[in-house]
């Protein structure tokens, strides 16, 4: 995932929206020939990651019974069992673009009727009409300008409520689904076990902080002050009787990448024990936590499942995967392969079984 706000390096490589036209997208979901997420049985009890298969999921479950069980070698006290995960193409899909992207398009088309003096902008007036090549022929400049437009100059509050009433509406170009059910239901049980387990579940992403927090609860459980991601400057402004912070474009944090474990630090406080990525972006954050001491667990999601979701890795322009799949024999990640370890892919799957 990794849509880094106001990087000026980032926002280079997020010139993608040129593959919109020619990239291959998710199409509407179809299901394994043998998949069932229906809880299976095992001796009278739901088993727990039904969504998974058995070799992964065993993995999973032996090294958390293994970290949460007293006198195990391996044993971490509660306070210490710190998971943090990735949220662009670990959580939720990433495909044709980043969904905060979809936001702010969504958001200039929204806002153009109230400014016409957008209309003198060809970058903007491209974007407002539709035509997102032309949009991006504005490169770099056109990016930052309509990014810039739709998550400053307005308080936290309303960036909050904007976010939140986009994601009522706004559904994916390719499923029709609405972004925030286009999340994984293999991810989201094992965010549940997790916490069963005593575990605290972090969101650590390149994504905008307050983009992520505005429904990260709803979605995966996971409140606003366990999310850390990228943040643009504040300012503290009391001209009124409810003094508001107000957002300004300027980049205040950007992480992503070495910048993950930075965030982690500051905003934990503590070394994970687990992490799950997708993407190289994710390598750093990989990393750190698998060469703290005692029991470690790393997690890349591999994207291998063309016809449910998406294929890509290595030459990908948005989530690309090439360091982590070369060194995760060496870290001992589990690369989940999502076309044959996964039994659905979405939550609204399940409706179809």
């Amino acid at each position: 995932m990794n849509f880094i706000i106001f990087s000026r390096k980032c926002m280079t490589s997020i010139l993608v929206l040129s593959l919109i036209l020619t990239f291959g997208c998710a199409e509407k979901s179809a299901q394994n020939a043998d998949g069932s997420s229906t809880p299976d049985k095992l001796s009278g009890q739901t088993l727990k990651m039904a969504s998974w298969e058995d070799a992964p999921r065993t993995k999973i479950m032996d090294w958390v019974d293994a970290v949460t069980t007293a006198g195990s070698a391996d044993f971490i006290p509660e306070k210490d069992r710190i998971a943090v995960f990735d949220n662009d193409g670990t959580l939720w899909s990433e495909q044709p673009y980043y969904f905060q992207l979809a936001f702010a398009i969504d958001e200039i088309k929204r806002l153009a009727p109230e400014h016409p003096e957008w209309e003198k902008d060809p970058s903007l007036k491209a974007l407002i009409n539709g035509d997102l090549q032309g949009f991006m022929a504005g490169g770099e400049k056109a990016l930052l300008s309509a990014v810039a437009i739709t998550h400053s100059g307005m308080s936290v509050d309303e960036f909050d409520t904007r976010v939140k009433n986009w994601i009522k509406t706004a559904t994916h170009p390719k499923t029709g689904k609405p972004y925030n059910e286009m999340i994984f239901q293999p991810m989201l049980e094992l965010l549940d076990f997790l916490r069963e387990n005593g575990f605290k579940t972090f969101i650590v992403s390149g994504g905008g902080i307050d983009f992520m927090r505005a429904w990260a609860e709803d979605a995966y459980g996971i409140p606003p002050y366990q999310v850390v991601g990228s943040q643009l400057g504040l300012a503290y402004v009391d001209t009124t009787a409810t003094p508001e912070l107000m957002k300004i474009p300027e980049l205040a944090f950007n992480d992503d990448k070495a910048g993950k474990p930075v965030g982690i630090i500051r905003n934990i406080g503590k070394r994970p024990v687990f992490a799950a990525g997708n993407s190289d972006g994710d390598y750093e954050m990989l990393q750190f936590t698998s060469t703290g001491d005692g029991a470690r667990f790393g997690l890349i999601v591999h994207h291998t499942d063309s016809i449910r979701e998406a294929a890509y890795d290595r030459e990908s322009h948005i989530g690309q995967l090439s360091r982590g799949l070369d060194d995760a024999a060496k870290y001992n990640w589990l690369v989940v392969d999502m076309a044959k370890d996964w039994k659905v892919i979405y939550p609204y799957e399940l409706d179809n079984q």
